[in-house]
């Protein structure tokens, strides 16, 4: 595939590599959504939609359904496939939940993700935050579900036991690659840690709900994982009992970030998730646009999933 050179200056630097056509066509300029996202802004909320330069941002803010960063933009990780900025957090805003709460009802959200940056710096990484906003988000719009995307605590199974009783709608925990490409593209997680927040949450959720409770997991393709890797990792995702699965092809944010060692084509894509769904997922997305949050509302309505 070639590559184009971007001259800064001076200075030649190597661009992306040319995007394919399945890719570029699906893009949806962000022109429309001026407003919703000029709401945000002024509310000096985050969404991830907007710190990862998501793909699908257009797509999920037209369809009521928005991803909030709880926690501030500042990651105390810094993996090799993320924009979002890494360094020393500053204190928490203890309003957020309130904040959220408020500015879902102003946008009239059908449907809500809440994620945050990584808060090793907390005792709790920030369990605590999540179930207060999630409780401030039911107060206010009994009617909304939510998913969390929480990061892996450090492994502290009393923070995800804090957030599960929250009662999210779907608990979702991305293991993001496969195990071999860890030291790499998440140099500060560890794959058997991600399991492990996915089994307690499954099996703490289950009880306290029962069957309808919903956990999920997501992979980037396109990082150097071998297909037998990907279904090793499913295999083992599916074993812990994670109802949802999705998969969606890595896009290099910028310059800063991991290459993109391969773009994997839809048919590729739809014949992965024919092989994901084998393993006894309940719900399988793959395509090259699929993001964690992609269609989570869909999800949702159509397997009832609501705790409220």
């Amino acid at each position: 595939m070639p590559r184009f050179p971007k001259r800064v200056g001076r200075e030649v630097l190597e661009d992306h590599p040319r995007l394919p056509a399945w890719i570029t066509k699906e893009r949806v300029k962000l022109g429309d959504l001026h407003a919703m996202k000029k709401v945000m802004r002024d509310s000096h909320l985050h969404t991830v939609c907007e710190e990862a330069r998501c793909p699908n941002r257009a797509h999920c803010f037209s369809q009521g359904t928005a991803t909030f960063l709880l926690m501030g933009d500042v990651c105390t990780r810094a993996c090799g496939f993320c924009s979002i900025k890494s360094g020393k957090p500053g204190a928490l805003n203890h309003l957020e939940p309130q904040e959220t709460a408020e500015r879902v009802a102003a946008l009239n959200l059908r449907f809500v993700v809440l994620t945050s940056v990584n808060r090793d710096d907390l005792p709790d990484g920030g369990a605590a935050h999540f179930a207060d906003t999630l409780l401030a988000i039911r107060r206010h719009n009994p009617a909304v579900d939510v998913e969390v995307l929480v990061p892996d605590f450090m492994g502290d199974l009393d923070a995800v036991a804090r957030v599960v009783a929250a009662g999210p709608a779907v608990f979702n925990h991305n293991t993001e690659t496969v195990p071999s490409l860890y030291p790499e593209v998440r140099p500060a997680g560890r794959f058997e840690r991600s399991l492990s927040v996915l089994a307690h949450a499954k099996q703490l959720g289950t009880a306290l709900y029962g069957p309808s409770f919903r956990t999920k997991s997501g992979l980037m393709l396109g990082l150097g994982e071998a297909e037998s890797e990907l279904l090793a990792t499913f295999e083992a995702l599916a074993a812990l009992g994670v109802d949802i699965l999705t998969l969606g092809q890595y896009l290099r944010p910028t310059r800063h970030q991991l290459p993109v060692k391969r773009y994997v084509p839809p048919d590729e894509f739809a014949a992965l998730g024919a092989k994901a769904k084998t393993f006894g997922f309940k719900t399988v997305y793959a395509g090259p646009l699929v993001r964690s949050s992609f269609n989570a509302h869909e999800v949702a309505e159509q397997e009832g999933l609501s705790l409220v």
